[in-house]
């Protein structure tokens, strides 16, 4: 998998659907041990959901951990700083792949991020073991891998010799596999999946999603070469309008996700 250059303007373009699935994910947390508790955000973007868990916890200590520099730019400038409520929010380096608590935190939450992690199922025990007694690990993750979207891209991606560009299928597992492994590290596991029915705006707008998230590896794997990317896009453009026909109020893009709100015992 080709590691993605990242857009932060494109990114944010449909920022109002992708909040949806981290507010829900967030109802589901209880409540932090710790009066002005540490929270980590497990590859934050350009921290404007990060902000959100400033809003939720205005008295936490919050850093957000991203591998793009873009992303971490975009972050930095926006939203680092002191809380409303005394607390405070940074933004650091750090590859969620090897990233391991230096001390015990109330929150780890991740944001449609494990999904680009393989084998992100290994990393549950150090970060379980790295929350306070009664902390939470929270995540979410796309499980529309097998959608047109996704199915279409990578056929595309492969008929092009870019197969190893993408993530596969078997990006994220089914909420009851990520259940059972959470429970198995002795947490207290709610896990489920929602397909949410995005009502698209503009022209192409699925195109113009996958921009900014799973099109990534493959938009950077062609930066080089100007004609074969347009050649991508301009087949993958009709392929996808086949798929997603506009209607009379937009472009309706169903979406599911995989949540999962572990909570270690007190």
């Amino acid at each position: 998998m080709t590691t993605p250059t990242w857009d932060p303007t494109q990114y944010l373009r449909h920022a109002d659907h992708r909040a949806r699935p981290f507010t829900d994910l967030l109802a589901r947390v209880p409540d932090l041990p710790g009066d002005a508790p540490l929270i980590a955000d497990l590859g934050c973007g350009p921290g404007n959901m990060t902000a959100v868990l400033a809003a939720r916890w205005p008295t936490a200590r919050i850093t957000g951990y991203d591998n793009s520099a873009e992303m971490l730019d975009k972050a930095q400038v926006e939203y680092a700083g002191p809380t409303s409520g005394g607390g405070h929010l940074d933004f650091a380096h750090a590859d969620v792949r090897t990233w391991a608590p230096a001390q015990p935190y109330d929150l780890i939450v991740s944001n449609a991020t494990l999904q680009w992690v393989p084998g992100h199922v290994e990393r549950f025990a150090d970060w379980i073991a790295g929350l306070a007694p009664g902390g939470t690990f929270a995540f979410q993750v796309p499980g529309n891998f097998g959608s047109p979207s996704h199915r279409l891209m990578r056929e595309l991606a492969g008929s092009m010799g870019l197969a190893e560009t993408l993530r596969h299928d078997d990006a994220v597992l089914a909420p009851q596999t990520y259940l059972a492994a959470l429970a198995d590290l002795g947490c207290e596991v709610d896990a489920w999946e929602t397909t949410y029915v995005h009502l698209l705006q503009g022209q192409d707008p699925v195109l113009d999603w996958v921009k900014g998230t799973g099109l990534r590896p493959v938009l950077t794997a062609l930066a080089d070469d100007p004609q074969a990317r347009e050649e991508f896009l301009t087949t993958y453009r009709a392929a996808l309008r086949e798929a997603y026909p506009a209607g009379p109020h937009g472009t309706p893009f169903p979406f599911r996700r995989i949540f999962a709100v572990a909570r270690k015992a007190g």
